[in-house]
């Protein structure tokens, strides 16, 4: 006859065995949800790393042979993030070296994120520059004015830019073509450098295809072309207008410059 010692240690031996059976049981109802949350980790994991390591969009890659790119922003762009853009964005394996920021447009509006922008570029050392968007109904010399007193360049900034491209309304060519000079000449008086001048290959064709004009550094816009099509000299080329990089949550324009790094510290404003 068994012991009350050997009864009690046969029963401990069961519920053992029968705990163990349960937890068994349980762990085998868990695992397809272990499993599936471990799959649901990497996949967020891969994902993320994609969208913020990539750095542009297939068909918006860029040119080959040039080794100094660079990107332009407003507030369309939202809020960047300056330093996971210096530090991750890359453009055909090259940093973005230079950004040119909306400034001013007209004689009233000033782009709401363009000091932040200014000053987050210049933190993290990215080359930058300002630039005024033409408006054709307001007097150029107003809109001169207007960009003198909300744009203070330093040395080692890039020129300052006239984008140009509203087609000219209710004035004559002629007009149309003094308004902007009058206002390149003003900015050029003020800030000791010559401006940039920022066009649509087919707007500069059509209005501003005068000698006069190439005094000033040229920066293009023609898109998804392995080449430039103008004919003559230009500093800048913007090639695409659907960029993606890492900072940047909203499509950006992409640009290259027609030199070297040290091409394109030699166009920046001196303390002379």
């Amino acid at each position: 006859m068994a012991t009350k010692k050997t009864i009690r240690r046969k029963r401990t031996a069961k519920r053992k065995t029968k705990h163990k059976a349960l937890t068994l049981r349980g762990w085998g109802k868990l695992w397809p949800l272990l499993v599936g949350a471990v799959i649901v980790v990497v996949s967020c994991y891969f994902l993320l790393r994609l969208l913020f390591t990539s750095t542009i969009a297939n068909n918006a890659a860029a040119p080959k042979g040039y080794t100094v790119h660079g990107i332009d922003v407003s507030h369309h762009q939202g809020t960047i993030d300056w330093e996971l853009l210096r530090n991750s964005a890359t453009i055909d394996d090259y940093p973005v070296a230079f950004a040119f920021i909306k400034a001013t447009e007209g004689s009233d509006i000033v782009d709401s994120q363009f000091k932040k922008n200014i000053a987050q570029a210049r933190k993290y050392g990215i080359m930058c520059g300002a630039y005024h968007f033409y408006r054709t109904t307001t007097p150029a010399k107003q809109q001169a004015e207007h960009f003198i007193r909300n744009v203070e360049l330093q040395p080692g900034d890039l020129p300052p830019v006239l984008d140009v491209e509203i087609h000219p309304q209710g004035i004559s060519a002629e007009d149309f073509r003094q308004g902007i000079l009058e206002w390149l000449a003003r900015v050029e008086q003020h800030y000791g450098v010559r401006p940039i001048l920022y066009t649509y290959h087919s707007f500069r064709q059509q209005y501003m295809n005068d000698p006069v004009f190439d005094l000033y550094p040229y920066w293009i816009a023609h898109y998804y072309v392995d080449s430039v099509r103008y004919k003559g000299a230009w500093a800048f080329w913007q090639h695409s207008d659907s960029g993606q990089l890492p900072g940047i949550k909203e499509k950006v324009d992409l640009n290259i410059f027609n030199g070297t790094y040290d091409d394109l510290q030699h166009m920046a404003i001196t303390t002379e």
